[in-house]
């Protein structure tokens, strides 16, 4: 993809939104060096205001992620429906919703179409889902993409709930958590998706939340940047949702902060194969 694409002819300029010219003017594409998460504000993520609720920290994790990408013009995002739709939908980087749960058996084929298609030309594709999406109803497709050493890139983006559907509670919920659809609380502990990404094949895996936004960059643009060469990663965001968990919008990132000193304490796995790969090319840094 380039720029191109999304330049409009000169006969449409003037039908369409602001929005979409600040896109076309001051987006990621084809800059010198490629933004960051300290550039937000500053560029185009997304073409309007997310529809997100107040407070959202999957909206937060989407706009982390779009600003960590190494080459957003030649990235794909692959997604289900979920909370994560609506501003992926919107994102100023190629998108495509699949059935709920196969993400990543899409995102394996498209990988591998590209591979064909662009012999000569790194074609980054990234899967970003909820909870609901990777430890849920698409766990085994995950899994298997990652036994299968896929080079893909999976992000979940854990709000630890069904967020757009009424509350239900996920795999991914809390032991104990009360929710709208749990009155009961959660009666399992939370799937440890992340110990089975290091046991499955991921060469590079974090664990952290969006209260950490630099850590998230990192561990996003590492993902992928491994995914390329040496085999499957994993980013897990903790991104709270203060309607269903019941707290302030305006606390999300307090909520955030106190979880990270329990069980969504920062970690980084990186094999020695990923890690001197990153150290090759530059990337492997403090974050």
């Amino acid at each position: 993809m380039s720029k191109s694409i999304i330049t409009p002819a000169k006969e449409f300029e003037d039908v369409l939104t602001p929005d979409y010219k600040d896109l076309v003017d001051n987006g990621p594409y084809n800059r010198s060096t490629p933004v960051t998460v300290d550039d937000l504000g500053s560029f185009r993520e997304i073409t309007e205001p997310h529809p997100h609720c107040a407070g959202c920290g999957v909206a937060l994790g989407i706009r982390l992620g779009l600003a960590s990408l190494p080459a957003p013009e030649d990235t794909i995002i692959i997604g289900t429906p979920g909370c994560a739709y609506f501003a992926l939908t919107q994102s100023a980087v190629p998108y495509s919703c699949t059935a709920f749960g196969n993400q990543n058996s899409v995102a394996t084929g498209l990988k591998r179409m590209l591979r064909v298609r662009h012999p000569d030309k790194v074609k980054d594709v990234l899967v970003m889902v909820g909870d609901g999406g990777v430890a849920d109803i698409g766990l085994d497709y995950t899994l298997h993409s990652w036994f299968r050493r896929e080079n893909i890139a999976t992000v979940m983006l854990d709000n630890e709930v069904y967020g757009n559907t009424g509350g239900q509670e996920s795999g991914m919920t809390v032991q104990g958590a009360v929710l709208n659809m749990a009155p009961t609380g959660k009666k399992f502990p939370k799937i440890p998706v992340f110990e089975l990404s290091k046991t499955s094949g991921c060469v590079y895996a974090v664990k952290t939340t969006v209260a950490s936004p630099k850590k998230v960059g990192t561990a996003i643009r590492r993902a992928i940047l491994t995914a390329r060469e040496v085999g499957p990663s994993y980013v897990q965001i903790y991104t709270p949702c203060p309607t269903n968990l019941k707290f302030s919008p305006d606390k999300s990132l307090e909520y955030a902060k106190e979880v990270e000193k329990t069980y969504y304490r920062y970690e980084e796995y990186i094999t020695e194969e990923a890690s001197e790969y990153l150290r090759g090319i530059g990337e492997l840094k403090c974050c």
